[in-house]
């Protein structure tokens, strides 16, 4: 009995142990949105990391897909079944797209695999404009034509969220929708239109240069970094909408998902690699600088949050009348 373990261990030990699946070509981080936007710099940001710090062996590509609102990049996922080299940073557009455009997709039909973040909307004005919520929205109900707001495509986060200001405020806004958030951020300092909604990321830099005026923070709590982003402010510093006398709170998520029908061994890669970019130095200080909330859930926890966060969607795109019929 003993020789017959003893062989037995022995065979154990001299076979070669089976590789864990990893990509053998470049991977593509599919960006449902333009240049310049806050899906594209978080891509961006990724990718350094992984090359940064070693985290895959194979490059990663980011390849921007947003075409017909996003729409391009949610199709090309969803007919990518089966690859392993495609994944998506996905936002609250796998939700919208499809209610408001009637387009043939859903977010279960792919393979969820991390929430890696939760993004903040702040509203923006110029720099030479109203300096609080009240002046702004005084100015907008005064003004002979309805105040242009920037965003970034129709019948999505930006323009629900202009919706709420409208219903909230009785100020009327003419939504304007822009290829990304960086675009909205150069007509906003160029006066073209009269404020944003843009992620924090979208506007950093021409907040720094004075151009444009942090108003209020569209959640139940201000932003938690204190550390000095102009001369005079933090991010920490913008006060909430609520406390502004405007209760209108939303949150999008970050997460990424592979196309559907690879294997677990492919999920497990990837739930392993961006869980690791969670603990880089790049993203840690990408968090920061961007305003963004972290965050990291997989496996159960990500769907039951998905499930509760389509839940949602779907009864401020519904309440918006911003669903398709």
């Amino acid at each position: 009995m003993k020789a017959a373990i003893a062989l037995a261990t022995a065979l154990l030990l001299s076979t070669p142990a089976v590789a864990a699946w990893e990509p053998t070509k470049p991977v593509e981080i599919v960006v449902a949105a333009g240049a310049g936007g806050a899906s594209d710099q978080m891509a961006r940001m990724m990718q350094a990391a992984i090359q940064k710090n070693n985290l895959m062996k194979q490059p990663m590509v980011v390849s921007l897909k947003g075409g017909a609102s996003g729409a391009e990049a949610l199709m090309y996922m969803k007919s990518s079944e089966g690859d392993p080299n495609k994944v998506l940073i996905a936002y609250s557009l796998i939700y919208m797209l499809p209610l408001s455009a009637k387009i043939p997709f859903n977010w279960r039909e792919l393979t969820p695999v991390s929430v890696v973040a939760l993004d903040q909307f702040v509203l923006w004005d110029n720099s030479a404009g109203p300096k609080t919520l009240k002046e702004f929205v005084a100015a907008a109900k005064a003004a002979s034509a309805p105040f242009k707001m920037g965003g970034t495509g129709s019948k999505r986060e930006d323009h629900v969220l202009t919706v709420f200001l409208e219903q909230k405020t009785g100020a009327k806004f003419s939504y304007l929708p822009y290829k990304s958030g960086g675009e909205a951020a150069t007509q906003l300092v160029g006066n073209h239109t009269e404020a944003n909604v843009n992620n924090p990321s979208e506007n950093l830099e021409v907040w720094r240069a004075g151009q444009v005026r942090p108003l209020c923070v569209f959640d139940r709590e201000r932003i938690a970094y204190t550390t000095k982003v102009t001369d005079t402010q933090s991010w920490a510093d913008i006060p909430t909408c609520k406390e502004e006398g405007v209760d209108v709170q939303y949150l999008m998520l970050r997460a990424m998902f592979l196309p559907g029908k690879v294997t677990p061994e492919q999920q497990a890669f990837y739930v392993d690699l961006f869980h690791k970019v969670t603990q880089t130095a790049e993203y840690k200080d990408y968090m920061e600088k961007q305003a963004l909330k972290p965050i990291f859930l997989t496996g159960k926890d990500m769907v039951q949050f998905l499930e509760e966060d389509d839940a949602l969607n779907k009864s401020l795109m519904t309440e918006a009348g911003f669903v398709a019929k």
